[in-house]
């Protein structure tokens, strides 16, 4: 993903003539083809977007998990709960949809007015697993390289030097993700699929593990693009925050007057690997064929078929999930019975993840959007209409 005519060329600056501990010196270009690559730190092995291995390791899906790996599991999954509760008064379903997210090797949507502890979840969840953390805050002006990174000539060694951007991080969160131009969301949506930058034809990998929590503002419509559909479906879930209840607003007072909330996080935190261990265990979770045959069935549905096609629903849903949601339906199900404490997926995992999932990928017809038609309502109808298992 680089973009070598737009090489940013500083002459005559301090910050040019020094290499900063994240500078990698770039002579010559790298070949960007996959397997390895040579950088002045030695070689650096890539890893496709969404293994969740480490390098030229694989995970069996056969073997099924034993009670020891989801007792560990458990314990891992408890900690980060404990450190989030810290930090995020109610939002369960926030919670669960980062949990999930992390796990599953995805990313999540955030859509909310301001307010509601987006960035706060997100910060609280890098601290949770030991990731580095990123901000970036879109604008109309941001441009790709400002996120990816850029090349620098360095005079003093008559050389160009790669500042990489702030995309490389564990946890970035694009803060007002549909202020930026089409442009620039590309750049961040083809690194979230690739799980690597080009920066002057060389290539460099993102961390391992590597999430983006994107949130937009539904409010506000002047000075913003809006994501396209075949964008927003690469987002493993998307979730809506709501206000939170009196009782919870009156907890977050305080805890905000107590210094509570500024107070340094309580608990230990996992690891990366624990992290890495996690989404291998997520891999390894048993999903029946029948449950397949139902994902699938639910899938066809919001496409007017299946086994019990809706006969209204043309009127409301122009298109309905494409494979991708039904991949997203399985990962979402297994993060959730993983986090349930079980080693396989039941009906009511599917269901439990079915709004954030699927609430994204379903095209509503114009009438639809007219009558103010949601689409968990939608949803909902689905899922109504065709057996569980």
């Amino acid at each position: 993903m680089g973009h070598p005519s737009r090489v940013g060329v500083r002459f005559g600056s301090r910050r040019a003539a020094s290499c900063g501990p994240g500078d990698i010196r770039s002579p010559r270009a790298m070949p960007t083809t996959g397997g390895t690559m040579s950088t002045s730190q030695g070689p650096v092995a890539t890893t496709p977007a969404g293994a969740g291995a480490t390098p030229g390791s694989a995970v069996d899906h056969s073997r099924p998990l034993a009670d020891v790996e989801i007792e560990r599991a458990t314990a891992l999954l408890r900690r980060v709960t404990h450190i989030f509760a810290q930090r995020v008064v109610g939002q369960e379903g926030l919670r669960t949809a980062l949990v999930s997210t992390l796990i599953a090797g995805g990313h999540v949507l955030l859509e909310s007015v301001p307010g509601l502890a987006k960035t706060t979840a997100a910060h609280t969840l890098a601290s949770a697993v030991s990731g580095t953390f990123h901000r970036i805050q879109c604008t109309p002006d941001l441009m790709p390289n400002d996120i990816v990174g850029t090349q620098v000539f360095n005079y003093t060694t008559g050389e160009f030097t790669t500042q990489l951007g702030p995309v490389h991080a564990n946890v970035v969160l694009l803060d007002e993700i549909n202020r930026s131009s089409a442009k620039t969301q590309s750049a961040m949506l083809e690194a979230m699929q690739e799980g690597q930058t080009s920066i002057g034809g060389q290539v460099y990998p993102l961390p391992t593990p590597f999430m983006v929590l994107a949130t937009q503002n539904p409010i506000e419509e002047e000075g913003t693009y809006v994501l396209p559909e075949a964008q927003m479906d690469r987002f493993l879930m998307k979730e809506v925050l709501s206000y939170p209840t009196p009782a919870e607003e009156v907890d977050i007072l305080e805890l905000t007057s107590t210094g509570a909330l500024a107070a340094p996080l309580e608990g230990e935190p996992v690891s990366l690997a624990d992290v890495q261990l996690l989404r291998h265990l997520t891999d390894r979770v048993y999903v029946d064929r029948s449950i397949k045959q139902y994902i699938v069935a639910l899938v066809n549905t919001t496409r007017g078929g299946g086994p019990r096609p809706l006969p209204e629903l043309h009127r409301h849903v122009r298109v309905g999930a494409s494979p991708r949601g039904a991949i997203a339906l399985m990962r979402g199900a297994q993060a959730v019975a993983l986090q349930e404490g079980r080693g396989y997926v039941v009906p009511d995992d599917v269901r439990r993840v079915r709004h954030p999932v699927l609430r994204h990928r379903l095209v509503r017809t114009y009438d639809a959007l007219a009558n103010n038609v949601a689409p968990e309502a939608l949803i909902d109808a689905v899922f109504q209409a065709v057996p569980a298992p």
